[in-house]
C-alpha cells in the first residue's frame, strides 16, 4: 500500500537513509573492527556495543528503504483545497463546546498530533477527507463521539508550521 507524504517528508527520509548508509554505518563498522582487534569478543563491551549499534542501523535502513519504496509523493500546494485533502489545514468548531480546533492532514512520518499535525489515517482525518466548509462530521474516538462543523479549509506548508511550533516553544 502506498503511503502519502509531502516532498519535504520524502526528502527527510532519503536524507536520513543516505546519512546512515554513507556516514554512520561505515563509522560504526570501523569501531567494531577496532574493538574486535583488541581480543576476546565475548567479553569486549566496545565490540558488543558496536555490533548492537550496527544491528540498529541496519533495522532503521530496512525500515526507511521500505517507507521510501512505498511512498506516494503528494505536493499539497498544487491542490485548491476547496474540500479536505492530504495537506489541508482544517479549522473545526466543536458543536458541543463551540471551541475551535485546527488540524493539518499529513503523512504518518510527518504527524505530530500534539501540534495539530495528524496522520491521514487517523479517525478525524478519515472523517474529514472530501468534506467542505459548512459540512458537519461525527468522529468516533475511543471514549467518546465528537461532532464538528468545518469552518475553514486552507493550505499551509507543514514544515513551516513545524518551524513555527518549535520557535514558539523555546
Amino acid at each position: 500500500m502506498k503511503e502519502p507524504m509531502s516532498i519535504e517528508g520524502y526528502d527527510k527520509l532519503t536524507e536520513e537513509f543516505k546519512y546512515l548508509l554513507e556516514v554512520e554505518k561505515p563509522k560504526v563498522a570501523h569501531e567494531k573492527l577496532v574493538a574486535a582487534a583488541l581480543g576476546d569478543r565475548s567479553e569486549n563491551a566496545d565490540y558488543q556495543a558496536a555490533k548492537e549499534k550496527l544491528r540498529f542501523i541496519d533495522k532503521r535502513l530496512f525500515y526507511l528503504n521500505k517507507m521510501i519504496q512505498n511512498s506516494q509523493i503528494i505536493d499539497p500546494s498544487l491542490h485548491v483545497h476547496k474540500s479536505v485533502a492530504f495537506g489541508s489545514t482544517v479549522t473545526l468548531v466543536d458543536l458541543v463546546t463551540d471551541e475551535k480546533e485546527i488540524y493539518t492532514l499529513c503523512g504518518v512520518l510527518e504527524s505530530e498530533p500534539e501540534n495539530g499535525l495528524i496522520s491521514i489515517h487517523s479517525p478525524i482525518a478519515k472523517a474529514l477527507l472530501g468534506k467542505s466548509v459548512g459540512d458537519e462530521i461525527k468522529v468516533k474516538l475511543p471514549n467518546q463521539t465528537k461532532e464538528y462543523e468545518i469552518e475553514k479549509i486552507e493550505y499551509k506548508n507543514i514544515f513551516s508550521l513545524k518551524k513555527n511550533i518549535r520557535t514558539k516553544s523555546r
